[in-house]
């Protein structure tokens, strides 16, 4: 008895150590959903159905684009963490979802140890923008009438903990400007309300108000990068205008439920990967002011624990908490 049931155990194991890899090699069988954990419109909904349009084609099988907004996107990475790790559901995640909201939140997941990252995908940089009405044509003039009238100004940004929120609050230590922050649950809203002058300022990322700048609705006063942008070319950076060191951008990252078998990660990275070195894609992303930033998993989940590290500093300098 003893030994058929040796034999039983073994010949399990045999089998499903078997079918994993039969599982692996036939993926993707069936549609993908990438969840945006941001309103939809907003910057990681442009930047997700760039690369979702031209991965589909790679992975021959249809991705679906999801919006799960809300929670400093914390109920889109809860999602996730809690799907089921078979390559179907991917996280098209920032460091709010993975780093800032877990960090200032108390929510049922690990932003690190709950996913597998399957690569970095693009970033983004914040562009200080103002309302057209505030008639405003420098950061310096903002600081200063700030100060004179501490309860005229308001900026917008993506949700609690987003990078907009983190670089509004870093914008505000440094120079001692007086602004309120008014959270949204995404950057689309945010920048919606922006252009409508229902909040005055705003440190949002860049594909959100490049079409109200254009419109002449907002007026872009700086771009928080290190370089000036392509879309952008006429607007200064930060550090052009004195504020050295100060930048503001969001990293974009796919990430699916921890445990995913390997061989479906290198799958989704290899279309990632020629997706993005693709001249077209390339082209998208200027024309929405993104840049390229390919990284594959263990590379991202070395940036991400290292990323961890400098924004929970920057959390305490500037005493951002809701625990």
């Amino acid at each position: 008895m003893c030994r058929n049931r040796l034999f039983t155990g073994a010949a399990t194991l045999l089998i499903a150590g078997a079918m994993h890899p039969a599982f692996a090699a036939d993926y993707p069988a069936k549609p993908i959903t990438f969840i945006n954990p941001y309103a939809a419109g907003g910057p990681a909904d442009i930047l997700a159905r760039i690369v979702a349009k031209q991965m589909s084609d790679e992975l021959g099988q249809s991705i679906i684009i999801q919006s799960k907004p809300g929670g400093g996107a914390s109920i889109g990475a809860e999602y996730v963490a809690r799907a089921k790790p078979d390559g179907y559901t991917v996280l098209f995640g920032t460091a709010a979802a993975h780093i800032v909201t877990p960090l200032m939140q108390k929510v049922q997941y690990d932003g690190i140890k709950d996913f597998t990252f399957v690569g970095m995908v693009g970033n983004i940089p914040n562009v200080l923008t103002v309302a057209a009405d505030t008639n405003l044509k420098s950061v310096d003039e903002l600081i200063s009438d700030s100060k004179k009238n501490p309860e005229k100004y308001s900026y917008a940004s993506a949700g609690n903990g987003s990078s907009p929120h983190l670089t509004g609050e870093n914008f505000k230590q440094k120079t001692q400007a007086k602004l309120l922050h008014v959270p949204y649950k995404g950057a689309a809203p945010a920048s919606t309300d922006l252009a409508g002058g229902l909040v005055k300022v705003g440190f949002l990322n860049l594909p959100a108000v490049l079409p109200f700048i254009k419109e002449g609705k907002l007026h872009a006063l700086a771009i928080a990068a290190n370089k000036r942008s392509p879309a952008l070319p006429d607007v200064p950076t930060m550090d052009e205008l004195g504020y050295d060191g100060f930048k503001g951008s969001s990293w974009y990252s796919m990430a699916v439920p921890a445990n995913t078998p390997k061989e479906v990660v290198d799958t989704l990275y290899a279309a990632l990967k020629k997706v993005s070195e693709n001249p077209e894609t390339v082209k998208l992303y200027e024309k929405q002011g993104v840049e390229a930033f390919l990284m594959d998993s263990k590379a991202a989940s070395e940036f991400v624990a290292q990323d961890r590290e400098r924004i929970e500093k920057l959390l305490k300098a500037a005493n951002i908490t809701n625990k």
